[in-house]
């Protein structure tokens, strides 16, 4: 009898424990506020904001009405002009811009920037030449006229008992400055830009014109020509002058 009074007595207690729990932390109604989040758990990153700039959304993604696209970079224009070896510029001025559509469309090969390269090969020829008195190496190099001219230059001086000394140390422009068409006749004009060191010495080797360690910018306007309906694809030298 005592030991059912016992289970009566703990049944009362375990009661009243369970009522205590109950008015103490309440019911769950669904307005409760979320638990605190776990100190040890990272926070989700935040939603970025749209910026100016930033791309669309694609399809199938959320996105915001209010994001402003930039514009995408143009692609540059091509320059009408090269750079060649050792930072040499070559360019169709708009003074012959004409002048190489004509001989162009007369003579379809013709390029401009291979052609300057060419001349400048026969402006270092032409001067060394010139100066070293080397008639041979100029023939084919100029035309009738403009031979005879330079081989009376270098009669007089070797009459004179002068010498003639020039190094040219490089160009900083090779530009086509004028063309046209006269016939058949293509004419390109070029403004070489030049370095060079010019010394005249006489028969005693005393210097009487230039100076050997002054380095001069030169600037020349040179003439070439070439029939377009030849097969030979050289140029001859038909005028020269001095800018400036």
């Amino acid at each position: 009898m005592g030991n059912n009074y016992d289970i009566i007595l703990i049944g009362l207690v375990a009661v009243f424990l369970i009522l205590r729990l109950r008015s103490v932390l309440g019911k769950r109604t669904g307005n409760e506020r979320p638990p605190a989040r776990d100190p040890f758990t990272p926070p989700a990153p935040p939603t970025p904001s749209p910026r100016v700039g930033d791309a669309p959304p694609q399809a199938g993604q959320s996105g915001n009405d209010n994001v402003v696209p930039l514009p995408t970079a143009t692609a540059p224009r091509p320059s009408t002009s090269a750079t060649g070896p050792g930072g040499i510029r070559a360019t169709v001025l708009p003074t012959a811009a004409t002048g190489v559509a004509a001989i162009r469309a007369a003579d379809p090969t013709f390029e401009p920037m291979a052609f300057c390269a060419g001349a400048r090969s026969a402006f270092t020829t032409i001067v060394e030449a010139f100066a070293k008195g080397d008639i041979g190496a100029l023939r084919p190099l100029l035309d009738g006229p403009t031979y005879a001219s330079f081989e009376a230059a270098i009669r007089g001086r070797t009459e004179r008992q002068e010498k003639a000394e020039t190094t040219l140390i490089g160009f900083e422009a090779s530009d086509i400055a004028a063309a046209a068409t006269q016939g058949s006749n293509a004419l390109v004009t070029v403004r070489f830009v030049s370095e060079q060191i010019n010394v005249v010495r006489n028969a005693e080797s005393q210097i009487i014109d230039g100076n050997p360690n002054e380095v001069q910018k030169v600037v020349d306007l040179w003439t070439f020509r070439r029939d377009t309906t030849s097969t030979d694809p050289n140029w001859v030298l038909t005028k020269t002058e001095s800018e400036g």
